[in-house]
């Protein structure tokens, strides 16, 4: 709740056109932040939510993210390590999985907590995402066209009417909108992983 303001102000810097983006500072979205709260800096619009109606949604998502993350990574963890200590039983392990075994079940318990986490509360994420550039004067791509620039001219009066005109107007499809990215995301994490441990086998078997 105290870093909104400062999240409301990255998020427009994310999704601002670069054709119509001054030559802002590292700090910029500090600034924004700061001037969001007293109410001075870029002039926004009247359709501009305020901030004490974007306290729920806020916390909302970020409770929930942290309540189902915690609850997946705990049980992946259990499996993995449940796993893990019936396979020490049955046969002998060598230094080099032992090694892998005390520390990738945790990597894996994490990326799939917050895998499952963005995808089962990418709706609110996207609700919340258009809850706070609402009004901002944020000038985004035409990433149909490729050439042009399109002004976010939505008049969502809170978050139950965000969910039912996107519902209404975009179906439920309108909620996964941009959920490309996400699965690009995680594909490259993926593969992170599986590449790590692949060199940290390579360099633990040359060290044995």
């Amino acid at each position: 709740m105290v870093a909104m303001p400062f999240y409301s102000a990255s998020l427009i810097e994310t999704v601002q056109s670069e054709i119509i983006r001054d030559n802002t500072g590292i700090l910029e979205c500090v600034k924004e932040g700061i001037g969001r709260v007293i109410g001075m800096g870029v002039p926004h619009s009247k359709r501009l939510l305020p901030l004490f109606s974007l306290i729920f949604p806020t916390v909302l998502h970020g409770v929930l993210h942290y309540i189902i993350s915690s609850i997946i990574q705990k049980f992946v963890l259990l499996i993995l390590k449940r796993k893990t200590y019936n396979s020490h039983v049955a046969e002998s392990t060598s230094p080099v999985q032992s090694m892998l075994d005390a520390y990738f079940p945790e990597l894996i318990a994490n990326f799939a907590a917050s895998l499952c986490s963005d995808v089962i509360l990418y709706p609110l994420e996207t609700v919340l995402h258009r809850l706070h550039i609402q009004g901002t004067r944020t000038i985004i791509d035409n990433t149909d066209l490729g050439y042009e620039v399109l002004p976010i001219n939505t008049q969502y009066e809170g978050m139950r009417d965000c969910i039912n005109t996107i519902k209404q107007e975009e179906g439920m499809l309108g909620f996964y909108k941009g959920f490309g990215a996400v699965i690009i995301q995680y594909t490259l994490h993926a593969a992170v992983l599986q590449i790590t441990k692949i060199i940290y086998s390579t360099l633990l078997q040359n060290s044995v």
